[in-house]
């Protein structure tokens, strides 16, 4: 049994471990955001954990405007790295383990095959540097860890490209995506329950070990938005663009398509197709619509 601490609970993936965490009664869960907990604040943190017994800490808590970021890179750079540096500091004198979400923006995009965990990092964007720096905090203090890069999240809960895209079909009379971005989309409950799988296998690493999780397969934004629509019986056009046509203040790679081998290997997981979990997440939205 463990005690678990999900910072950032209130966003997407906090949100899908909060719901999963009734399948996994063995631990003990406790869920803060800012307002119960302000990572960015090094005391805060320590007399926090110190008085907890906690075994685990999952960091959900990330700064993820892109665009955003390009103007903020202070603000950024506090919640993407330092808060990282002061959980590493509580959860190392406290004999806790940690698990780092990351992302693909720490990689350049210029590859044309799927990235490993050893390939070399290289971002070109404010928010892609912020989180990167958060995991060389975590590398620097070498405590017992997971970083999982993660891609394209999104979920029935907060802002995300699912919702975008429904609301912007209600709007408008046709959607104009972007077709040269190749990626994978990331059910934010699928990796929930790839973190809780991992937390309760009992076979974790004594050091940080990094790990790429995002669903089976991969397409385009505009292959993703065609597939929303249609799957949600949205009778819209939907044309593909390229980046060149949709100027943004950041950077986005232009591949980040995972290798999945080595978490596949390590912890024995199962991976859904990104499309049968759109289903499944459009199932929710429609629901609750």
């Amino acid at each position: 049994m463990g005690t678990i601490l999900v910072t950032g609970s209130n966003g997407q993936l906090g949100n899908e471990i909060r719901v999963l965490s009734a399948s996994y009664p063995q631990h003990r869960y406790f869920f803060t955001d800012i307002d119960e907990l302000d990572i960015c604040n090094g005391k805060a943190v320590d007399e926090f954990v110190s008085k907890n017994n906690f075994t685990h800490i999952i960091n959900c808590a990330a700064y993820t405007a892109v665009d955003k970021a390009e103007q903020e890179q202070q603000k950024a750079l506090e919640l993407n790295a330092s808060a990282v540096g002061f959980l590493c500091h509580a959860a190392k004198a406290n004999n806790i383990f940690l698990v780092e979400v990351s992302t693909d923006y720490v990689f350049d995009g210029k590859k044309t095959s799927p990235y490993t965990e050893v390939d070399v990092v290289g971002p070109v964007s404010a928010y892609g540097i912020t989180k990167f720096k958060g995991e060389e905090v975590i590398l620097e203090y070498g405590l017992p860890s997971l970083i999982i890069r993660t891609s394209w999240l999104y979920s029935s809960f907060g802002n995300n490209f699912v919702k975008t895209i429904l609301r912007l079909a209600k709007e408008k009379p046709e959607l104009r995506i972007i077709a040269d971005q190749y990626g994978t989309p990331t059910y934010a409950r699928d990796l929930a329950k790839a973190i809780l799988d991992i937390i309760s296998s009992n076979s974790l690493p004594d050091h940080p070990e990094i790990y790429h999780f995002s669903n089976a397969g991969d397409t385009t934004w505009y292959g993703f938005a065609k597939a929303i629509t249609e799957l949600s019986g949205i009778k819209i056009p939907v044309h593909p663009i390229e980046t060149k046509d949709y100027p943004t203040a950041a950077t986005r790679p232009q591949y980040s398509i995972f290798s999945k081998d080595k978490i596949i290997r390590d912890f024995n997981l199962q991976i859904p197709d990104w499309k049968d979990s759109l289903k499944k997440c459009l199932a929710i939205l429609n629901k609750e619509a």
